[in-house]
């Protein structure tokens, strides 16, 4: 199994903090004076994201596996039930794990999350195929260009857009530079994953952060996933984007405070 890079602080019940595509774990650190009074946070940098390794083949199970096996060495206080808390990529990981291992997941805090990026002819909430397929041509070209590019999409419409993404371009590549070919299989995994079938056999209470302004992850996926989850409900922070956690840290917080 490959390595993978958690940091951990603080003290309670776990807490495992998943990013986004073409971000690191780095990203939360914001959070975590937050966070860490009330949990023991485990940050995750994905396989072949920030400082860990990648997995093979790049799909959704290898990758819950990984970082399970990766917390049992490092983490030995998340053996209990864990509260998965997953951005985009993440989420999409956090709600395939909830199903896949439902006695080791307690609760799911999902933001800018959907069960399917991609648009189909009856799910209109999500970009369309063209978009995700234009990054994967575009990492080819004009590598930093086009996750700066990304990074600009995620904050596009937020309230407090310039410092955000001020603070998501300072952090991109703090940890290095995922490969072309990590984030090429990544954008693969996400255009090919539609978990919507899923969706009603996950029994966790699940938290839906939505930003009310976000681009990439319309708020009408979060909403459809507040129904469709026996246990969802939906938290909207109205002035937020794609990264409402950076943008809004204490309405964030606030909302995971309200659905625990």
């Amino acid at each position: 199994m490959s390595d993978l890079c958690i940091d951990s602080a603080g003290t309670g019940p776990p807490l495992v903090l998943l990013h986004g595509w073409a971000m690191h774990s780095g990203l939360f650190t914001p959070l975590l004076p937050r966070l860490t009074r009330r949990f023991r946070v485990h940050r995750v940098d994905l396989p072949g994201h920030g400082l860990s390794a990648t997995v093979a083949p790049y799909a959704l199970d290898t990758i819950i596996a990984a970082i399970a096996a990766a917390l049992a060495r490092s983490a030995p206080d998340a053996d209990a039930p864990l509260t998965l808390l997953g951005w985009s990529l993440g989420g999409t990981i956090a709600l395939r794990w909830a199903r896949k291992d439902p006695a080791r997941i307690a609760r799911l805090i999902l933001t800018g999350a959907t069960p399917c990026f991609v648009a189909q002819p009856d799910w209109p909430q999500a970009m369309a195929a063209t978009t995700l397929r234009q990054f994967g041509d575009e990492l080819a070209v004009s590598y930093r260009l086009t996750l700066q590019r990304f990074v600009a999409l995620q904050v596009l419409g937020s309230e407090h857009a310039r410092a955000v993404h001020a603070q998501m371009r300072g952090e991109l590549f703090s940890r290095g530079e995922p490969s072309r070919a990590v984030l090429h299989d990544a954008l693969e995994l996400l255009a090919g994953t539609d978990l919507r079938a899923e969706v009603g056999a996950i029994a966790q209470a699940t938290t839906i952060i939505a930003g009310g302004r976000d681009a990439l992850t319309p708020p009408a996926a979060g909403e459809w996933l507040a129904h469709a989850l026996p246990r969802g409900t939906m938290r909207l922070i109205p002035g937020a984007a794609h990264a409402a956690f950076l943008s809004h840290p204490e309405a964030f917080v606030a909302a995971i405070a309200d659905g625990a």
